[in-house]
């Protein structure tokens, strides 16, 4: 890392040569108009620009954007200039080099400027508008413009931009607030555009240092593993906020603007060349990867932004693709080949909004030649079980499904309502699933405002009204709340429930296999005169349930195994802007309306020590889900406040939630266990979500001669009965695993 106060001198060219780049990012540069993958794109961009040209009013420019004491809009209408001039500055558009059409924009940035952002203004509202909103799109403006814009006029501008965000590394109304995270990201972003549009050497040295936080000796740096607070975590986490999982939402942020900073610079003086750089570029395969089913971006790392109607799962998948898309065009092999690999696997399978339907100009450049690469394989969505320890969540995927639980605890928020948002984001952390099949659109459209949120799946909850949130992020008192895997094929999640503001009580397990997901409750307590239920799903379909005897089938979705679950069809309807009221980012009043179908578990008013069962077969057909219900695969070993497990061809596993033993498996101690027998080889995983045991003895109930295979922080005792000991502590929740053998590899009498 280099200070920013030593820049390297510019050569003469070196402005001209930043700014063809950075308007080459924001129009797609020089393309063959003509070409008919073109025609899509630049019919677009020439049509929102013309309506918002049209709709312009001189002196009040947009009678829906009111101006007068809301940021928001401020934001909102220097975002629609942008637009109109990115297509002023795009080849093949009806605005192209339009002297009319710039006078407009120009004329609407000095509307803007002399009212609403000047460097003499003091922050009002969210502050997130003044140094981030505004001047993003305002330094992106100025660099379309160029020289269209006068010397004073590029003054004044860049002024306001350096009044609000003079760098990346403090938040100027709080200049005590060091930034982190994706608004550290953005804020470099903006500075590095800033930068280009005033020839700014001393601006773009700020922008690349601010990514790495020279400052302040890396401690915020988007390119190191955080320990706390905001970041990218070992385990592939990503929290914002101090507390929340936020990897589709602020970790999207964040790898949009390292992408768009790093190309910017890339090959200039100014090049983002730190060596920590691997750890955003290890995280599109680590962090981002295992949450995208098919194109979608889960919500179960969005937060509130799920609420939000026109950023949904499919919208953000696709600022994903984009994201990756760019930032393989500067990193070396092998992540350049592996980034294009992916991405063509998710617009390929993305049919939920196909890419090339939506993309913007420089989007469909980049993608088409990705497409066209013959000798480009897409790559296949990940199979595999993903515990992201950090953020307590959990993801199952195989072929053709994916199951996402999200979890919370004393480290990791339920749910975070604010400026408006996700007001009815009560239970979203309190193990909800979300299960993705063939139906790519099932969250994406219209899921949030029409799902009862008392209902959501897989939560236990009291059924008790709620007011809406305002201003809130929850965090609950359990310790518990994580997951262990298996050879990162097999795995156990686990949550201890403890109710918001309620006394409801419970001890959760979701047990992943090759086929099905197992559920368990125990220990469901609450004593405060109301109704306690947990639901099985709650799916919006059209499609005419099935039940029988034990079990459930709905077409499209897969099969249900459970006892004592009941059913409702009904069709709900409700409001975008009732759960979503934020400045920009505020839903249709317009109603809207979705058929559903519930199965849930009535646990009575005020039970004690309840519990339930049930069996997920996604993508399972009536007759597979009939016969599973018969052979039952898949034991039920416990069910307890002390113990849960099950057991299925050779795999164990076990949420020991005191020292007790089941099977071959006995512990000291609270963990999770899971056990898979394969002849003569027993594979072992064992993890602490509660973060409380140190160590944890683990006493086997079948023989092994050799230890094949173990983490540095296992050791085994071998014999008749095994003993492995696990050092627990400070390992945050990870799992641990041995391999062991009853056989002493290279001896003749046991064989290879």
């Amino acid at each position: 890392m280099r200070p920013s106060d030593v820049p390297r001198p510019p050569a003469p060219h070196d402005f001209e040569a930043l700014r063809a780049t950075a308007v080459t990012l924001l129009t797609g540069g020089e393309f063959d108009a003509s070409d008919p993958v073109y025609v899509r794109p630049l019919a677009a961009l020439s049509g929102r620009a013309a309506d918002w040209l049209a709709q312009m009013v001189p002196g009040l420019i947009w009678p829906d954007l009111p101006l007068e004491g809301r940021p928001g809009n401020v934001t909102g209408s220097y975002g629609r200039l942008r637009l109109i001039a990115t297509a002023w500055a795009t080849s093949g558009t009806a605005q192209h080099g339009d002297d009319a059409v710039v006078a407009k924009v120009v004329e609407a940035l000095d509307v803007l400027h002399e009212r609403h952002y000047n460097a003499a203004l003091p922050e009002t509202g969210n502050w997130w508008f003044w140094e981030i909103g505004t001047p993003a799109e305002l330094a992106r403006t100025c660099v379309l413009l160029g020289d269209r814009l006068d010397e004073g006029r590029l003054e004044a501008y860049l002024g306001a931009i350096d009044r609000f965000c003079p760098d990346a590394d403090r938040r100027a109304g709080w200049p005590d607030a060091s930034e982190s995270g994706a608004n550290r990201a953005d804020k470099a972003a903006i500075v590095a555009f800033r930068g280009v549009a005033g020839r700014s050497a001393g601006k773009l040295a700020l922008a690349r240092d601010g990514l790495s936080d020279v400052r302040d000796g890396g401690r915020h740096s988007v390119f190191g593993y955080a320990d706390s607070g905001d970041g990218f975590y070992r385990d592939g986490s990503f929290i914002q906020h101090g507390d929340l999982a936020y990897t589709g939402s602020y970790g999207l942020s964040l790898l949009i603007a390292v992408a768009e900073t790093v190309a910017l610079l890339h090959g200039s003086p100014w090049e983002v060349d730190d060596p920590g750089r691997r750890v955003v570029l290890d995280a599109v395969e680590r962090s981002f990867a295992p949450f995208v089913h098919d194109g979608l971006l889960m919500d179960t790392v969005r937060g509130r932004a799920a609420t939000r109607q026109a950023f949904s799962d499919s919208v953000a998948g696709h600022g994903l693709i984009g994201a990756v898309l760019l930032l393989a065009q500067s990193s070396p092999e092998p992540y350049r080949s592996r980034f294009r690999e992916l991405a063509k696997g998710w617009i390929e399978r993305g049919r939920a909004r196909p890419y090339l339907d939506h993309a913007n100009v420089p989007e469909t450049r980049r993608a088409v030649a990705v497409l066209d690469d013959k000798t480009l394989e897409a790559a296949p969505g990940p199979v595999g079980h993903f515990v992201f320890p950090c953020m307590d969540r959990v993801v199952h995927r195989r072929p053709g499904w994916s199951l996402a639980i999200s979890l919370s605890s004393q480290r990791i928020a339920a749910y975070e309502a604010i400026n408006g948002e996700n007001l009815h984001g009560w239970y979203t952390g309190d193990g909800m699933t979300y299960l993705y099949g063939s139906d790519l659109g099932h969250y994406g459209h219209d899921y949030w405002p029409t799902v009862d949120p008392y209902r959501l799946p897989g939560t236990t909850v009291d059924t008790r009204r709620r007011e809406d949130l305002s201003f809130r992020a929850y965090r609950p008192a359990n310790a518990w709340a994580g997951g262990v895997a298996l050879e990162g094929r097999y795995g156990v999640a686990a949550m201890e429930l403890v109710g918001d503001g309620v006394s409801l009580r419970a001890r959760k397990s979701w047990f992943c296999l090759d086929s099905a997901v197992v559920a368990l409750g125990s220990g469901i307590t609450g004593s405060d005169g109301r109704t306690i239920e947990t639901v099985v799903d709650n799916r919006a379909t059209g499609a005419r349930p099935y039940m029988g005897d034990g079990w459930a089938h709905l077409p499209g979705v897969g099969g249900y195994v459970f006892d004592g679950a009941r059913m409702l069809v009904e069709t709900r309807t409700g409001r975008w802007r009732d759960i979503n009221a934020g400045d920009d980012t505020a839903g249709a009043f317009d109603p809207v309306t979705r058929p559903y179908v519930t199965f849930w578990f009535d646990h009575g008013v005020d039970p004690v020590d309840a519990g339930y069962s049930y069996v997920l077969l996604p993508n399972a057909t009536r007759e597979r889900t009939r016969s599973f219900r018969g052979s039952r695969p898949v034991r039920v070993l416990s069910n307890t406040d002390r113990l849960q497990a099950v057991e299925t061809r050779g795999l164990l596993g076990a949420t020991f939630w005191a020292a007790g033993g089941i099977g071959l498996v006995e512990v000291d101690a609270p963990c999770m266990v899971l056990l898979r027998r394969a002849r003569e080889r027993l594979i072992l995983a064992v993890a602490d979500p509660s973060r409380t045991v140190d160590v944890v003895t683990i006493t086997l109930g079948r023989g092994a001669r050799w230890v094949a295979r173990a983490d540095d922080t296992v050791s085994v005792r071998t014999g008749k009965v095994p003993v492995v000991t696990v050092k627990l502590g400070g390992s945050l929740g990870r799992s641990h695993s041995v391999e062991l053998t009853s056989f002493v590899p290279g001896n003749p009498r046991y064989g290879r």
